[in-house]
């Protein structure tokens, strides 16, 4: 499948849980504007990403959601799932969470027993309410293989089903379970990175805080992909008309957060444990590698969260990409601006995997 075709859903275009474009208008032309919504936005495009930015807004921003989308949108994973790699083993694992949580999935992707290789936990995008680690595991696959690493991605549970509490513990399970079983993976527990894309940008967050508080995995590196960090973003916090005007926008992002909070996002009884940007205290995470598009939704939090990780002297990487908007990595792929992205995103990888 040609990565143009994956688009917006919780991540907007991004490989990382995501629908193809074309084949989303079925699922979504009720709940999506004229093409022409965000035609002032492509004024803010990079000439570049110009043509990935057009093919975007012929089907999104997402205006609205309901149940009945929602159950469209995830009904879609298994048929656009990818063709899988035949030389780079896969393996599925059922995780106990315990709590009387159902055991979660995790998908292990280039073991090697007897090994001593870096390893990536990965959570998926999919705005906290859609995507599946399944889907997931053709292009993490790759970057195995590129890397030389291990990877688990968790299959969390999903809002509105479960709010952040399950979604936690299922991913919090999924790199205990890792850490537990380094020897027979391959793992080197020195050098394990969290990672994850939009929504699974903020899950990643999420578990670097998780992981620092309990003490008992250590963590060399969170990778944010366009985290969506901060419930406030379009809630109670407007955004520039032409920010998150392609892919995901205000409106998802609002129905995402409620889903995954169980609350109004935005107001003052939201709980600091569910979103990453209302944690006090960011003192003492693992370094941080943050990108994002000058034009994505998420720009402004993804900033500030960066901005207060250095203020509390966590080594932090922020990579801004101007004119790009949210998946633009993925939709454009074979542009310049990506190239730049991914090479910086991997090239952090490299480094907090060297020894």
């Amino acid at each position: 499948m040609n990565r143009r075709e994956f688009a917006m859903l919780g991540v907007g275009a991004l490989a990382a849980a995501v629908m193809p474009v074309r084949s989303m208008t079925a699922a979504m032309a009720a709940s999506t504007p004229a093409a022409g919504a965000g035609a002032d936005a492509l004024k803010y495009v990079d000439p570049a990403l110009q043509a990935a930015a057009r093919e975007t807004l012929k089907f999104a921003p997402i205006t609205s959601i309901d149940a009945k989308v929602l159950k469209e949108m995830r009904g879609m994973s298994e048929k656009f799932a990818g063709a899988r790699l035949p030389d780079v083993p896969v393996q599925e694992q059922h995780v106990p969470v315990g709590g009387g949580a159902p055991d979660v999935t995790v998908y292990v992707i280039n073991a090697r027993p007897g090994d001593r290789r870096p390893g990536i936990l990965h959570t998926h995008g999919g705005g906290y309410i859609a995507g599946s680690a399944k889907w997931e595991v053709p292009r993490l696959q790759k970057l195995a293989q590129e890397m030389d690493c291990i990877i688990v991605s968790v299959d969390y549970r999903l809002a509105p089903e479960t709010t952040y509490t399950g979604s936690i513990e299922d991913n919090y399970a999924g790199l205990k379970w890792m850490y537990n079983r380094a020897a027979q993976i391959g793992l080197d527990t020195t050098r394990i990175a969290l990672m994850g894309e939009s929504a699974g940008g903020g899950h990643a967050a999420r578990l670097a805080i998780t992981a620092r508080d309990r003490r008992e995995v250590p963590i060399a590196l969170q990778v944010l992909v366009y985290p969506m960090l901060d419930d406030r973003t379009a809630s109670s916090r407007a955004v520039p008309p032409f920010i998150g005007t392609i892919g995901w926008g205000p409106e998802a992002n609002r129905y995402g957060w409620q889903a995954f909070l169980g609350q109004q996002p935005g107001t003052s009884t939201v709980p600091a444990a569910g979103v990453p940007a209302r944690v006090s205290d960011l003192s003492n995470l693992p370094p941080a590698w943050i990108g994002v598009g000058s034009i994505d939704l998420f720009v402004s939090e993804d900033m500030e969260y960066a901005r207060r990780l250095i203020d509390v002297g966590v080594p932090t990487e922020l990579y801004v990409i101007p004119g790009a908007f949210h998946g633009f990595d993925v939709i454009g792929a074979d542009t310049e601006p990506a190239a730049r992205f991914t090479k910086s995103k991997l090239d952090a990888l490299r480094r907090a995997f060297r020894k």
